[in-house]
């Protein structure tokens, strides 16, 4: 308990009776007796007073009053400058004074304008222990709940900034420049979390307090998007990319760029591009949709799900692809490789490998395929065909490149294992002698043994495997082949063309022909 004091008699004079501290209360607070001593208009010697403060057993201090009346206990009421606490500190009465009732306590609350959050368990508190000169706290205002601004989390980079990536080995990769979010239909895009109200506040003299305002927001986007019915969500309803402009979320599926160089980087992208200008060496765009360009393709790797487009054509530079799941389109090809499923149509084709799924065209004003490989699995149409200089050109029709690939890949692998089990059988054949003649064998001779019987039986395996899918191809090479070889303007010397699983090698300067397989071999016919 707290150390306290009360006024008593003595002789017809008022003493200040101190009792210390027990229990590890806290002393005295000398403001406290001097503050009390003014209100009662006593008249004391400070010093006197100091000693009998700093004593540590029960102290009397006499003062110069006169002991006139008995006073009853003495209530100190502190409201703290926000209006929010108020602590209460009651002094002992004078001996033989009254004691304070619990009206008395609420009275003097009110007295000081006190009139919520007061907690009477406390003033009970006091009234049953009675400890002086100690704080107890009898009223809490309530504080406003604050509320929480809307937020927004997006689900994809809306940092605009160039950054290229970081390689596992420390260096800087700066063709993939990250500028691009990509996203696919039914993607989270964005996420609301609303606006949550604050709640009011009351002080203990009963005036509200507000909560701060909070900030509302909304999703804001554009076309392509779906919003959730809470219109917390934001959906992507298409494979593309997805970008935040001024607070508003817009996807794509065609992406549009002004050139592929590196202010942009390599593009990888679920939906069409479209390059307003060139792309340049070693550059790459792979896409689900088409691609589009209106400048010209250097030694670059272009990659679409459906077609390609090129305005004024490509040169390759001998490193240069074109891969298209549908049709390539270009002014021309040179010194690249173009593979697609659909058909190829360039005004002319130079020292390049092209692969086309139906067709290749090459009939425009220009017109010719000089040098490399051209395959079509109906026909190629071309206006002139090969080269005075007698550059090699090889034009193959009327078998799909990727069976005649693939045959050839399984002829290659069976003529390699046939040549591998010939050159281990006499090896088998001659251990398998020795253990018969009851020859010993050193232990490194029979692991090896025992490692060539494992590559044996493997290698036989695989080809049997082999000689099973070649047989599943063998329709394909037997039928009567339907393709052509349309030459509109002229077929020069040294021009290799083949239609299914024949081939001739044009002798001299041909014009106006079409080239077909007749009776086992390749025949020039009529146009028609």
């Amino acid at each position: 308990m707290n150390a306290y004091f009360q006024i008593v008699q003595v002789n017809g004079n008022a003493v200040l009776r101190v009792f210390p501290a027990t229990d590890g209360g806290e002393p005295l607070k000398r403001e406290d007796v001097v503050e009390y001593l003014s209100l009662k208009n006593m008249v004391y010697e400070p010093k006197d007073l100091m000693n009998a403060l700093i004593a540590s057993e029960e102290t009397d201090f006499r003062t110069a009053s006169k002991f006139s009346f008995a006073d009853g206990e003495f209530c100190k009421v502190t409201v703290s400058p926000d209006n929010m606490l108020v602590t209460v500190r009651v002094f002992a009465p004078f001996a033989g004074g009254a004691k304070m009732s619990k009206s008395d306590f609420m009275n003097e609350l009110t007295a000081r304008g006190v009139i919520s959050g007061i907690d009477e368990a406390e003033i009970d508190k006091f009234l049953k222990e009675r400890h002086y000169c100690t704080d107890y706290v009898v009223a809490k205002g309530k504080p406003p709940i604050q509320g929480s601004d809307a937020s927004i989390e997006y689900f994809f980079n809306t940092d605009p900034r160039v950054r290229p990536t970081m390689n596992e080995d420390g260096s800087v990769d700066f063709f993939h420049l990250n500028t691009i979010n990509n996203c696919k239909k039914g993607d989270l895009l964005a996420t609301l979390t609303p606006a949550v109200k604050g709640e009011m506040g009351e002080n203990v003299k009963g005036e509200k307090i507000k909560p701060r305002d909070v900030r509302p927001a909304i999703l804001k986007f554009g076309r392509n998007i779906t919003q959730s019915e809470d219109k917390c969500n934001l959906y992507a309803d298409v494979n593309g990319h997805v970008t935040l402009v001024e607070g508003k979320v817009f996807v794509s599926d065609v992406l549009e760029v002004e050139n592929v160089d590196n202010s942009v980087g390599n593009i990888e992208y679920e939906g069409s591009v479209t390059v307003n200008g060139n792309v340049c060496e070693n550059f790459s765009i792979k896409c689900s949709g088409n691609i589009d360009v209106k400048g010209v393709v250097e030694g670059a790797y272009l990659e679409a799900g459906e077609n390609i487009i090129i305005a004024r054509g490509m040169n390759g530079m001998h490193k240069g692809t074109l891969k298209a799941g549908g049709n390539i389109i270009s002014k021309f090809i040179e010194n690249a490789t173009a593979t697609a499923e659909g058909y190829v149509d360039a005004e002319s084709i130079l020292h390049s490998t092209v692969v086309a799924g139906t067709e290749v065209h090459a009939v425009g004003k220009r017109g010719f395929i000089t040098g490399g490989r051209v395959c079509a699995t109906v026909s190629v149409s071309v206006k002139n065909l090969g080269s005075q200089m007698g550059a090699d050109t090889i034009i193959e029709v009327g078998m799909d490149a990727t069976v005649k690939q693939t045959v050839a890949a399984l002829q290659k692998e069976i003529a390699e294992l046939n040549k591998q089990l010939a050159t281990i059988k006499p090896v088998l054949e001659g251990a398998k002698q020795k253990l018969q003649q009851g020859v010993k064998m050193l232990p490194d001779q029979i692991a090896q043994i025992q490692q060539l019987a494992t590559i044996s039986k493997k290698s036989g395996e695989r080809l049997a495997q082999c000689m099973q899918e070649l047989e599943q191809y063998q329709h394909v090479l037997d039928a009567d082949t339907q393709g052509q070889v349309i030459v509109t303007g002229d077929v020069f010397p040294g021009t290799k063309i083949c239609i299914g699983d024949v081939s001739t090698t044009v002798k001299s300067s041909m014009k106006y022909c079409r080239f077909i397989k007749e009776a086992g071999d390749v025949k020039m016919a009529a146009i028609y």
